[in-house]
């Protein structure tokens, strides 16, 4: 079991139904309105034990993060199969749309990331399960509950899930910053597309930059060089749900 936090983490894993959930917990002096009485109604609705705490309790559960005097006690998050991804694009009538991560590490970069990735209608999430950063209630709270909602792949080798995604004639496009890389705007991102993200300041791996087929940048005419990693994913998964008409 573990504890999400926040009041949009708790909320949306509670309307997702995705995991099971054991115990909420509630800051003993925190007044029952908005978020936090809605977050009581639902979870006594589902017959869960409701319990108030002192912050002091909340803040050790929470490992200190801000919790807005709320918590939630789950079952562990529970990750997809590549298939499952694959099966809801042809359920939902599109071409797939995927997001893969390539070794991010940060919680709120990855959060932040599958938080755009749900409100553009990304079909899959994919990481690799090792040496990046998993789903962890840091990540569910900077997503605002969104990862409950969405597929998450997690694959022991990300080039070779990337080769199997092409056999689905999937397009495989990798974010890479410099001047001598084409223009994301120059990219037709209306197709079958997996928008590959290089990790915080390494970006893309060699192998994984080599089995794109394409690569592509963000025009900047700024004093900086790049930008950070959830902020460019973000404007690229914008540029895909345009191209694909919004739907």
């Amino acid at each position: 079991m573990e504890f999400l936090y926040g009041h949009w983490a708790v909320l949306e894993s509670l309307r997702a139904r995705r995991r099971k959930p054991d115990q909420l917990l509630i800051a003993d002096r925190i007044e029952e309105r908005g978020k936090v009485a809605e977050i009581i109604q639902m979870a006594q609705a589902r017959r869960i034990d409701v319990k108030r705490v002192t912050r002091r309790i909340l803040d050790d559960l929470s490992n200190g993060a801000n919790h807005q005097g709320t918590l939630l006690r789950v079952s562990p998050y529970p990750y997809m199969q590549l298939e499952d991804v694959l099966n809801l694009a042809t359920a939902r009538g599109e071409r797939p749309f995927v997001l893969l991560l390539d070794l991010l590490k940060d919680p709120q970069n990855v959060g932040a990331l599958i938080r755009v990735a749900d409100a553009v209608g990304v079909h899959g999430v994919i990481m690799q399960d090792r040496r990046s950063a998993s789903v962890t209630p840091a990540v569910v709270n900077a997503s605002s509950g969104a990862v409950e909602h969405i597929h998450v792949v997690q694959v022991t080798n990300l080039v070779n899930t990337m080769k199997d995604l092409k056999k689905h004639d999937i397009w495989l496009v990798g974010m890479e910053a410099g001047p001598d890389v084409p223009a994301l705007e120059n990219a037709n991102l209306n197709m079958a597309l997996g928008l590959v993200m290089g990790s915080e300041g390494e970006g893309m791996r060699r192998l994984v930059r080599e089995t794109c087929d394409l690569l592509m940048s963000l025009p900047m005419r700024g004093h900086v060089a790049s930008l950070n990693v959830a902020t460019a994913g973000a404007v690229a998964l914008y540029a895909a749900f345009q191209a694909r008409g919004y739907t």
